[in-house]
């Protein structure tokens, strides 16, 4: 269980205990399940990582509530958004491994995190993380009822696929963006564990023909040179 857990369950816990001393029977039943409930909210169980090189992992347990094509920053790519409800686990996870070359902290609205419009118009962190194959983004998204996004990162951290990086509280959504060449692997519907189920392959960038050659000519042509000097 997260931290976060025992500051929001311990205090129903004390109440329940103390109503049923008094012999509230009923208010202090419904605080301790209260409590039982915020325990279970804030749980954090451990997931097997899958080591495969290019797997892109789910930032998030839920389920996938929009696949589409989108643009990021004039770059054509994916977007996939999944939806956390209340009974999911709520730690995010992240997507690949890579530093993290900007984090964006976005108020806004706490519209219902099923809505469209709360990939760009809810309170949110935008986080942008370099890997072997380019740069990706994801989203922790805040709604109706989750009223605040906790990352556990900084711009310039270097994460693992899979790694905790933070939580947004009560409900929620996560968006991934992933470039136009990536192969997602999920659709609408699907439900998704984070840190362990693979949403999309995108294999890390290998060094092109093209380069190599470059590189013995370059290589031929000093020793050419060198030889003329002889």
């Amino acid at each position: 269980m997260v931290t976060e857990g025992y500051y929001f369950g311990l205090p129903p816990i004390a109440l329940g205990a103390a109503a049923l001393l008094l012999r509230w029977t009923f208010t202090g039943v419904i605080l301790l399940c209260l409590a039982a409930f915020i325990f279970y909210f804030f749980r954090d169980p451990e997931r097997t990582i899958p080591a495969d090189a290019g797997a892109v992992v789910s930032p998030a347990d839920g389920r996938v509530v929009v696949v589409t094509e989108e643009e990021n920053a004039g770059r054509p790519g994916k977007r996939i958004s999944i939806f956390l409800a209340i009974w999911n686990v709520h730690v995010n996870r992240s997507p690949a491994a890579g530093t993290i070359t900007n984090m964006k902290y976005c108020p806004g609205k706490f519209s219902a995190a099923m809505r469209e419009s709360a990939s760009t118009h809810n309170e949110q962190n935008v986080i942008t993380l370099a890997t072997e194959s380019g740069e990706i983004t994801f989203k922790q998204i805040a709604g109706l009822i989750a009223r605040r996004v906790v990352c556990w990162k900084k711009s310039g951290d270097r994460i693992a696929r899979g790694e905790r990086i933070g939580l947004v509280r009560f409900g929620s959504r996560a968006d991934l963006w992933l470039p136009r060449d990536s192969e997602l692997l999920v659709k609408v519907g699907d439900p998704v564990k984070g840190g362990s189920s693979v949403v999309a392959y995108w294999p890390p960038r290998a060094k092109s023909t093209q380069t190599r050659a470059q590189k013995q000519v370059s290589s031929e042509e000093n020793l050419s040179t060198a030889g003329k000097r002889t």
